[in-house]
């Protein structure tokens, strides 16, 4: 029978359509029912496929009200998708009393050990650093966790958490039921599955391909010193569609921030050396549509769910392949379509032939000027600033060519 959310606790279908649920995605289709009789879940699928609901409903649906203490650990890569599982978590648990809360690091620990010490909160969604520090100091205790969720975990592997997991998973009973989603399935993912997860475990895969057909892709080829100028033309073509600019390094974010902001384009960065409350002021901001523009690193931009994102735009292509769907992951989201514009320059190509998704993406090149632009600034140019030497060459020109041939030459140079 095909699963349906009328089959759930009437209290959770209550919340459920307060927070505007009508069908279930694919993922909850599939995953849901398999959560319910209590298997072990491996899902491979993007961000924005509706997952947080796949493994938050089960959850709710199978923590009493009453249970007090921590039922279920869920560890995530990034601060901000801890705080967005959470929430939720919690808004499907509303009417049923389960709750759901955020822990990672960046701000004040006593908080947090105050709360976790009330024991009121069933669920803990955690950055795997900060619940590997509460659980040495003894605030954090996993011995009666009925259930585990590893989300994002190949985003959790790249940045290095992977022991940390594996020490957070040995504090838990053995006989619970474990839950891992992932978009891509490496080499050490799959031994944590297979360490971690029981025998039996069920597979859940949406989509045959990485890359969703609701994000169309454009490839624009640039010369080096032309990059910014692209961006900023990009930017200026839509300017009305939010934004996510992808960028290699904190100081590219920080470069390409100021320079743009330079330009009269909206944009604020997001990177590792602002503070938490620096982060979510600039989210909040983009969240909102006051910023229509946010420059972000791989590592920042992890956990981003913004589900009105038009637009994203590497300013240089990653290094890993993998890399790359998880950025344009941030655009077509919830059905929607989207666009995803890669930047490249010639010394670059070598990245275009790993990335699956970008082979048939027809190039364009990129020229700084259009006919139009040369011709605003021709008509702008003021005369008494060109050279006298420049005035006489080109009155020799004019006695040798026609002209408007001489005008197209000049044109024809400056576009190439």
């Amino acid at each position: 029978m095909e699963f349906r959310f009328e089959q759930l606790d009437p209290k959770v279908q209550k919340s459920l359509e307060e927070m505007g649920f009508e069908e279930p995605t694919p993922i909850q289709k599939e995953a849901i029912p398999l959560a319910l009789e209590g298997y072990d879940i491996v899902g491979q699928a993007q961000t924005g496929t509706g997952k947080t609901a796949a493994f938050g409903i089960p959850l709710v649906e199978r923590i009493g009200s009453r249970e007090r203490g921590v039922k279920a650990i869920v560890l995530t890569p990034t601060r901000e998708l801890a705080i967005q599982v959470a929430h939720e978590i919690s808004l499907i648990g509303k009417n049923k009393g389960v709750s759901a809360y955020p822990i990672y690091g960046g701000v004040s620990i006593e908080r947090q050990v105050n709360i976790l010490k009330r024991g009121r909160n069933q669920i803990v969604v955690g950055t795997p650093g900060r619940v590997k520090d509460l659980i040495n100091r003894g605030v954090l205790r996993l011995d009666r966790v009925r259930f585990a969720v590893l989300d994002e975990a190949d985003q959790m592997l790249d940045m290095g958490f992977i022991e940390d997991i594996e020490e957070i998973l040995s504090r838990t009973p053995r006989e619970k039921q474990t839950m891992l989603f992932s978009a891509t399935m490496p080499y050490e993912i799959r031994k944590l599955i297979d360490n971690y997860l029981r025998p039996g475990y069920k597979t859940v895969k949406v989509g045959k391909q990485l890359i969703t057909p609701k994000v169309r892709q454009r490839l624009i080829f640039v010369k080096s010193e032309d990059r910014l100028k692209a961006l900023e033309k990009l930017l200026k073509e839509y300017r009305e569609t939010a934004t996510i600019v992808f960028v290699k390094t904190k100081r590219d974010a920080a470069e390409v921030e100021r320079e743009l902001q330079r330009r009269g384009v909206d944009a604020k960065a997001i990177h590792g050396d602002l503070s938490q409350r620096q982060r979510e002021s600039v989210m909040k901001a983009f969240r909102n549509g006051r910023v229509r523009v946010l420059v972000a690193t791989d590592v920042a931009a992890r956990g981003i769910d913004v589900k009105g994102v038009g637009l994203v735009i590497n300013y240089e292509l990653p290094e890993n392949p993998e890399s790359y769907v998880h950025r344009i992951g941030r655009t077509g989201r919830a059905g929607r379509e989207g666009l995803a514009i890669s930047l490249l320059t010639e010394s670059e190509k070598r990245r275009l032939y790993r990335i699956k998704g970008l082979r048939g993406v027809r190039w364009e090149r990129f020229s700084p000027n259009d006919l139009k632009e040369l011709k605003e600034e021709l008509l702008r140019a003021d005369m008494d600033k060109v050279p006298e030497r420049v005035k006489r060459f080109a009155k020799e020109l004019l006695k040798e060519r026609n002209p408007e041939e001489l005008v197209a030459i000049l044109l024809r140079k400056l576009m190439a």
